[in-house]
């Protein structure tokens, strides 16, 4: 029978499967999670190891881990996300199921992640929520993340990445390791987990779910890592930062949409149930006009970048832009928008000397100022965000 550090089959110096714990200062509970780690290893023949990612314990943890048979790496910067990709890049395992060690999760049936990843998964994730077949102890999740926090990440992550999970949070999950150092993970927190799940799914890489139940924490001596408005909000931060499509895109489409409405309804000022759209409602549409047109430059230019830095991957429309906006289009749109706008103003200053540089009907020059100034702007940022292009590198000829 394979012992928790055999070879693989063959004499393969990699075994099948690495159980990673992340720990700091869990030597109340450490040693039961990796007494029921080996014990899987043990009844179901699988040529494995534990390894515990030693995050700066002072308890005495890392001790107690090698005592019990488990191999320790000390990764030394503190963090959740350092703690997890020091123990990814040190696995030997071709698989490796993480879980916390703090005994919230059980590492004893651990078969129906293993049956998955070798049936061609490459990412295997547990679920503790009910909508995903999952169980949840009493007391074991506090109200807000059961019913609140949890739930929504995981609605956002399904709607905004297609990720294909219930439970974006649970810190059990199984993986191929060579898949998953593809990812280029960088997440330092506990946001590593789901920037992991996001990667994943944005690559194609093929995910399941499997559920679980969780368990009361064991600690008894500290409370947990997780903060809850802390974390949650870095979360949030980085489902953001991870799609320019909603935190750019979306809100310029719709801003572009209101000001072309605007300047629809105000230009010939219409009259809609007893309400005059003029002048003041000209400026309103330019203002949206003009920073629903910037989010779509920062969207392009975060998305362009990301790419190029391999933190997201390419797509079949940055592809196209590449080819179709170049600089010089760029330029001459932008200086198009330029003349005209200008043009406007002077027509507008031509006005105002016309009327002996004194008062004027303002509800008919803004119709000229109002187009001006917006088509200025919008013709001085293409202008600019061309060049940031080329600069960026990203520009091909």
């Amino acid at each position: 029978m394979p012992d928790a550090t055999d070879s693989g089959p063959g004499g393969s110096s990699e075994l099948e499967l690495t159980i990673l714990m992340p720990c700091l200062n869990e030597a109340e509970t450490l040693p039961a999670c990796i007494q029921k780690a080996l014990q899987f290893l043990r009844e179901h023949r699988v040529a494995g190891e534990v390894l515990v990612a030693d995050n700066g314990s002072t308890d005495g943890s890392a001790k107690l881990a090698e005592e019990l048979g488990a191999r320790v790496l000390h990764v030394p910067q503190r963090g959740y996300g350092h703690a997890l990709r020091g123990g990814i890049a040190a696995a030997r395992g071709r698989f490796v199921v993480m879980g916390d060690a703090d005994d919230s999760y059980d590492f004893a049936p651990l078969g129906a992640f293993l049956e998955k990843l070798r049936a061609g998964a490459n990412l295997v994730q547990g679920c503790r929520l009910p909508s995903g077949g999952g169980t949840i102890e009493r007391e074991a999740m506090p109200f807000s993340h059961r019913w609140l926090g949890n739930p929504l990440f995981s609605a956002l992550a399904r709607r905004m990445f297609r990720v294909p999970v219930h439970d974006v949070y649970c810190g059990l999950r199984g993986f191929r390791r060579d898949v998953v150092q593809t990812l280029e993970l960088r997440c330092e927190g506990m946001e590593f987990a789901t920037e992991m799940l996001i990667k994943a799914s944005q690559r194609g890489v093929r995910i399941e779910e499997v559920p679980i139940t969780l368990h009361r924490d064991g600690r008894k001596s500290h409370p947990p890592h997780l903060r809850t408005f802390r974390d949650g909000w870095r979360t949030l931060r980085f489902f953001l930062i991870c799609s320019p499509r909603w935190l750019f895109v979306y809100p310029g489409l719709l801003l572009l949409a209101l000001g072309t409405l605007g300047f629809g309804v105000a230009m010939p000022g219409l009259t809609f149930f007893g309400a005059t759209f003029d002048a003041h409602t000209l400026l309103f549409a330019s203002l949206a006009l003009t920073v629903g047109y910037q989010s779509l430059l920062f969207g392009w230019l975060a998305r362009a970048q990301a790419a190029r830095e391999g933190f997201l991957p390419e797509t079949k429309l940055l592809g196209w832009l590449s080819l179709v906006v170049t600089l010089e289009r760029g330029l001459l749109l932008g200086s198009a928008a330029l003349l005209v706008g200008t043009s406007l103003l002077v027509a507008a200053v031509a006005q105002w000397q016309a009327a002996g540089f004194g008062r004027l009907d303002y509800a008919h020059t803004m119709r000229w100022v109002i187009p001006g100034v917006t088509l200025t702007a919008l013709g001085f940022q293409t202008v600019l965000a061309s060049f940031f292009v080329a600069v960026l590198g990203w520009y091909r000829k």
